[in-house]
């Protein structure tokens, strides 16, 4: 007797592909059935950034603690994904979360946070940070190594001229290292802190910054790395094609 092997195969997957079927179609009937009982393990995934956030595990578990809405070891019919959501979205620090449940009891919690670039510690007294969007978050109490601008600041200034320079700031490895304070005068004009070197610089208005800086780069490479990093106590960028010093006595 000759087997069909073809034929044979066919039957099999067949068979193969019905029983996949019953399985998937009682797992969306029964999904209590097939999931397990409660929560055994909380997943949490906080997007990496080149900036450091405020967010961590530990905060994210307290966020939803504080709301009873933690999941760990509670029955996974009862946890609701979309309240954890709209919980943690209400959070300052966090741009985005995505929960969701897995078969095997675990909860899965994915955050995009918002990421500080600037502090502003103002002169009538607000502090407060911007992210990279302009957005304002609110103090938090953190120790982090961060832009930070004094002066006299509104929050108008802060979110539509301060985001701007930060963000540049931070975007370049350059000023990132460098920039340590923005200090903004009655009269809107600008003053830098830099980490290195024992001067001030004045940038002047807050248009044009971007050449501002990049002359002032190549001023600190062709020049102070030769005259000394010293040598100067206040350089004004504030006008095109020239660079004016005033020597340290």
């Amino acid at each position: 007797m000759t087997i069909n092997w073809k034929q044979t195969l066919m039957v099999a997957c067949n068979i193969a592909v019905g029983i996949y079927l019953v399985l998937a179609v009682t797992a969306f009937n029964n999904p209590d059935e097939v999931m397990a009982k409660e929560c055994t393990e909380v997943e949490i995934d906080i997007e990496k950034d080149s900036m450091e956030g405020f967010l961590n595990p530990g905060e994210v578990k307290k966020l939803l603690t504080q709301q009873k809405l933690y999941p760990l070891s509670q029955p996974m019919s009862s946890i609701s994904p979309r309240k954890m959501e709209e919980t943690l979205q209400k959070s300052p620090f966090v741009e985005k979360a995505e929960c969701y449940k897995t078969l095997s009891g675990h909860v899965c919690i994915n955050i995009k946070q918002r990421i500080p670039v600037i502090r502003i510690m103002a002169d009538n007294g607000e502090n407060y940070y911007l992210d990279n969007h302009g957005n304002i978050m609110p103090e938090a109490g953190y120790a982090t190594d961060i832009l930070i601008a004094t002066g006299t600041i509104s929050k108008k200034y802060a979110q539509n001229v301060l985001s701007k320079i930060a963000n540049h700031i931070v975007s370049n490895n350059f000023w990132k290292n460098q920039v340590v304070q923005l200090n903004v005068l009655a009269n809107g004009t600008l003053e830098m802190v830099p980490r290195v070197g024992d001067h001030i610089v004045f940038l002047g208005s807050s248009t044009n910054i971007d050449n501002k800086l990049e002359r002032l780069r190549k001023f600190y490479i062709y020049g102070l790395n030769k005259a000394g990093w010293n040598k100067y106590n206040y350089i004004n960028v504030e006008f095109n094609n020239q660079i004016i010093c005033k020597k340290n006595k």
